[in-house]
């Protein structure tokens, strides 16, 4: 991957990875295992995500209850607590949000000059995620690669351009970081079970033990 890099062509600082996830947990879902492995790799990773989801959660759960989440669930994915920003744009109310969403986008460009930003995909239907996906292109085409996030239950068709090779110690930091989310353990894609079968299918396509996958939305080298 590209790294920032003085006028002599050496590499000066890890790479700068920024996650967009659009809800708390998508970033996780779909990217935990590149996450653990990057961070382990020692390159500089930022999250976003653009809303705490108050509307979806059990009437018996505290608004606040995914922000405290997704911050124990980065944690365990290697990711410090002052790179994670977290927003209160309503959920599934993204469409009337584009611009202030664009808006942070911008700032956040121009605050981390990332190297690679992973968003969700442009084959994903779920509207609050379109809106990241062509919010991101438009703030990050110039300056950053872009990789679309696999959400199956959100994809009709998926591109499969980029395979991240996952060792087992990242698949159980993704699984650990996953199950920080009680809120949300009901939910099928968060089971243990998913993970690792999902993971293993990705890396039997390419030939290894495990895997996540991306579609390739632009690349600067």
């Amino acid at each position: 991957m590209p790294g920032h890099r003085g006028a002599d062509g050496v590499k000066r600082a890890p790479d700068r990875i920024l996650i967009l996830s659009p809800h708390p947990d998508d970033g996780e879902i779909s990217a935990g295992g590149t996450i653990a492995r990057l961070a382990e790799e020692g390159h500089e990773i930022h999250y976003v995500a653009f809303s705490s989801c108050e509307k979806s959660l059990q009437p018996c759960d505290p608004k606040d209850i995914l922000k405290q989440e997704c911050l124990a669930a980065t944690g365990k994915l290697g990711i410090p607590a002052g790179n994670l920003v977290l927003l209160d744009i309503e959920v599934r109310e993204f469409p009337s949000h584009r611009q202030e969403i664009l808006d942070r986008m911008i700032v956040l460009g121009r605050d981390i000059q990332p190297d690679l930003v992973i968003a969700p995909s442009s084959y994903d239907t779920h509207q609050d995620h379109q809106v990241i996906y062509h919010e991101s292109v438009r703030a990050f085409k110039k300056i950053s690669s872009i990789w679309g996030m696999e959400h199956p239950w959100n994809n009709i068709v998926f591109r499969t351009d980029i395979f991240m090779a996952l060792e087992p110690r990242h698949l159980e930091k993704k699984i650990e970081a996953l199950a920080q989310y009680n809120s949300q353990s009901y939910r099928p894609y968060f089971s243990p079970e998913y993970i690792r079968s999902s993971a293993y299918t990705r890396g039997m396509n390419v030939g290894v033990d495990y895997a996540e996958v991306y579609e390739c939305i632009r690349m600067l080298y």
